[in-house]
């Protein structure tokens, strides 16, 4: 899997565009900037945008090579990450650091799921949030982009089981016109989610 993605990102093209997520965009221009967490972030669409507009923002992914157009990104837009090269299932950071964590398109085995986002939610300040979108089960076999395994793909159920001890804003499942680059375009089921940590 980690040769699949660094395939993916050695392109010179940006595999997912350069433009923020939709629905990440949306979040980020209702809350006050602080500080913002990135798992699986890919080539630093999402992270760019939000430092822009304030947030101080930390980053990883396991490809290193989508670590360096991340931040080629950045310097291009004259802003500033952080960004480490490292997985979801290893990542670590002192409890109570963050008040946003943003999990665009983190897919990963049910085996890893809830462990991980247990990890994250420790991760977060009190009155913290945390927003998610990804492929719905309701995805496998379509074109639109994710991954074609249904073990990797979410439901709403799974979602509010895993969070449960959040105040949950929003969770949504819902189809979405996606034209993100070239591996994530056209109509696609998406689960959408917003919560605070009580």
């Amino acid at each position: 899997m980690n040769e699949f993605w660094e395939t993916r990102y050695k392109s010179s093209s940006y595999a997912y565009g350069t433009k923020p997520n939709e629905f990440f965009k949306e979040c980020i221009d209702k809350l006050k900037p602080g500080r913002l967490l990135l798992p699986a972030e890919g080539e630093g669409r999402n992270a760019v945008y939000a430092a822009l507009r304030g947030w101080a923002v930390d980053a990883f992914d396991y490809s290193p090579a989508a670590r360096k157009k991340a931040l080629q990104l950045a310097g291009g837009a004259c802003t500033t990450i952080q960004y480490e090269t490292n997985t979801l299932q290893n990542f670590t950071a002192p409890a109570n650091t963050y008040d946003l964590i943003g999990l665009i398109y983190a897919h990963m085995p049910s085996a890893d799921r809830r462990a991980v986002h247990q990890r994250l939610i420790s991760f977060l300040k009190p009155s913290g949030y945390l927003m998610l979108e990804a492929f719905h089960k309701e995805q496998l076999g379509r074109s639109s982009g994710g991954p074609q395994n249904s073990d990797m793909l979410y439901s709403r159920t799974d979602l509010l089981d895993d969070f449960k001890e959040l105040e949950i804003l929003k969770a949504e499942e819902t189809y979405v016109d996606l034209r993100e680059g070239a591996y994530h375009n056209g109509s696609a089921c998406v689960i959408r989610l917003m919560a605070r940590k009580k």
